[in-house]
């Protein structure tokens, strides 16, 4: 028997609305010249079991030759079978201010066609910047956090082993320069989430911490401060001071749907003006049974058949009719949703329903 039955598996994450919580000016923003830069760089991977990159992978023997004339070694390439090794990009985010001889952790993936990078060693791999600078140099074993394994035909998969990490496996060979005031004067802090109501809070936080008039909203995302003469020569004080300063933020109102992982994710400032769901699912049960199918005694034609005898049934039930009143709250949408037993994919139908009819105030990001 094969039973398709159309739904996914949810995960409910729920900002459910209650007393509103105060949060640091540093978790929701930062200075703006304070910036981390993209790394990325090409090598290979070694001391695989059989699992790396084949001949149908002609950068991985391209690369395994010039590696070894490097050293000195002349290698046929018609003879060359890099099963034990493949090639990878290498990536990681310098921070600002990481200083010659830190260690940063990089993530590993895989280029060609290997099936897994478990127990691999990553030799010695330059990392470079988007000036083509080298900043880094990453090498160590790769740990992909899972397994693959197989035999027979039959294999054997957890997480995603043609990917891993290897913790504190780069370091950094050049510092990058970060100046933290772009004037003596003046200072910048910018938003994670542009909101005008966010920075204009933060502002006045600001002020009511080291001084009336020191910190302006100059866009959804910016605030600008005046740097106080008490802080002219401590900037990095001024920088920790401001990053204390605790304030509460307005919640944004936002869904975000995932089909594929079935997560939905509902903000607590989410509201319903009055609308009115009716939903419905659909269940189909596909049944297969094997007769047997054989000529008559003494027959002398004919053949003894298998005959498979399939009953397809669909069952839709009854839809019903759910009503949410106006400024209805996440705690009621979530309880008339589950009035209603709705699937994960009905729920992201509803809300996707409810936003396309101008009834559910909020942004809906589809992932």
């Amino acid at each position: 028997m094969r039973r398709v039955i159309f739904g996914l598996l949810v995960c409910w994450l729920l900002a459910t609305p209650g007393h509103a919580q105060q949060v640091r000016v540093k978790d929701i923003a930062r200075v703006q010249s304070v910036r981390a830069n993209q790394l990325v760089g090409y090598g290979l991977v070694v001391g695989l079991a059989g699992t790396g990159d084949t001949r149908q992978s002609p950068f991985t023997i391209q690369s395994v030759v010039s590696m070894l004339q490097r050293f000195g070694v002349s290698v046929d390439v018609r003879t060359l079978k890099p099963r034990n090794l493949a090639a990878v990009m290498v990536t990681t985010d310098l921070p600002a201010f990481a200083k010659e001889g830190s260690r940063l952790d990089v993530q590993v993936s895989s280029l060609g066609d290997a099936t897994a990078l478990q127990g691999g060693i990553l030799l010695q791999t330059p990392l470079v910047g988007a000036d083509d600078q080298v900043y880094a140099v990453a090498q160590g074993a790769v740990s992909i956090g899972g397994f693959s394994a197989g035999g027979g035909g039959t294999t054997v998969t957890k997480n995603h082993p043609t990917a891993g990490r290897i913790p504190g496996g780069a370091l950094v060979e050049r510092e990058v320069l970060t100046r933290l005031q772009d004037s003596p004067d003046l200072l910048f802090i910018n938003l994670h989430q542009p909101d005008f109501g966010n920075a204009q809070k933060v502002a006045d936080a600001i002020n009511a911490a080291i001084g009336s008039g020191a910190a302006t909203a100059a866009d959804a995302a910016t605030v600008r401060i005046q740097v106080p003469p008490a802080y002219q020569a401590q900037v990095v004080r001024l920088i920790a001071d401001i990053g204390e300063v605790q304030m509460v933020p307005d919640p944004a109102a936002r869904v975000v749907l995932n089909e594929r992982t079935g997560t939905i994710v509902i903000g607590g400032a989410v509201r319903l003006s009055p609308a009115a769901v009716a939903h419905g699912s659909l269940m189909v049960d596909i049944l297969t049974d094997f007769g047997v199918s054989q000529p008559p005694p003494l027959s002398r034609r004919g053949d003894t058949v298998v005959v498979p005898r399939r009953d397809v049934r669909a069952d839709e039930p009854k839809a019903s009719l759910m009503e949410l009143p106006a400024g209805t709250t996440i705690a009621e949408i979530v309880k008339a949703l589950n009035a209603l037993k709705v699937s994960p994919r009905d729920v992201i139908a509803i809300i996707q329903a409810l936003h396309d009819a101008g009834a559910l105030h909020a942004e809906v990001v589809l992932e």
